[in-house]
């Protein structure tokens, strides 16, 4: 123990994290270490990595959450993926009546007397490539780490370094992140909480745990709820005694 806490005082090491939130706008946040002065922002779907050693600090935030320090821990420095909740920072405001269109707030009221005309978009027009889908973040910096080789010495370096294996092993993850999320769309929250005893602010870190086992995935792919909601309950069993939530 002496020599780990020793060697993680002397050594920065790349910390691997996702910041996530109920309502699932995470994309942009801050993550600042205020110990070594070093920066960066998460992806649209809450990833970050950071250089960090043992006892820095880190703080989080963004203008819809509550910012948020966190100690760096040898707990923390062992985690494959160190997740963090952030909580909504909520401000009230007082009625407002948008001019022009002296909008009142009251959906009901204002519906009828909004002259909104013909919703124009690609699809409606007929453009090419309307329905294309766009690649995400971490593939268009896939492509742009391998692309062209003939052109640039770019993507051989990328190869060597290890930099192209570690894209391609974050354009997978992401790829299992947003298919989990669409797993917890099936399901309301109160569903989590009443019957598999998941308490709500730990229901995204329980999907994590069950997106790294593999068979999670093959019973994704039959598409039927019921029973991936039977999986669920399975593993909600194991995850609470893990985590003596009974």
């Amino acid at each position: 123990m002496t020599t780990i806490v020793s060697a993680q005082n002397q050594f920065h090491t790349d910390l691997q994290g996702r910041v996530y939130s109920d309502d699932g706008d995470v994309a942009a946040t801050h993550v600042l270490n205020i110990s070594s002065n070093r920066f960066t922002i998460t992806d649209i779907d809450g990833f970050f990595e950071i250089p960090v050693k043992l006892f820095d600090t880190l703080v989080i935030s963004a203008v819809q959450f509550k910012q948020k320090q966190i100690l760096v821990t040898l707990d923390i420095l062992e985690q494959e993926l160190f997740q963090i909740h952030m909580d909504d920072a909520l401000t009230q405001l007082s009625e407002v009546v948008v001019r022009p269109y002296n909008l009142s707030g009251d959906l009901s009221r204002d519906a009828g007397n909004l002259n909104t005309g013909k919703i124009i978009t690609a699809s409606t027009l007929n453009l090419p490539n309307a329905y294309v889908k766009l690649p995400s973040k971490a593939e268009r910096v896939l492509f742009a780490a391998t692309a062209n080789p003939l052109m640039s010495i770019d993507p051989l370096i990328n190869a060597i370094t290890g930099r192209t294996k570690m894209l391609k092993k974050r354009v997978k993850r992401n790829s299992v992140y947003s298919r989990t999320q669409r797993v917890r769309a099936f399901y309301v929250d109160s569903l989590f909480v009443s019957d598999l005893k998941i308490p709500e602010d730990q229901i995204s870190a329980f999907m994590y745990y069950c997106e790294v086992d593999a068979y999670f995935q093959a019973v994704v792919d039959t598409h039927d709820h019921l029973k991936i909601w039977e999986y669920l309950r399975k593993k909600s069993v194991v995850y609470r005694k893990n985590n003596e939530l009974d």
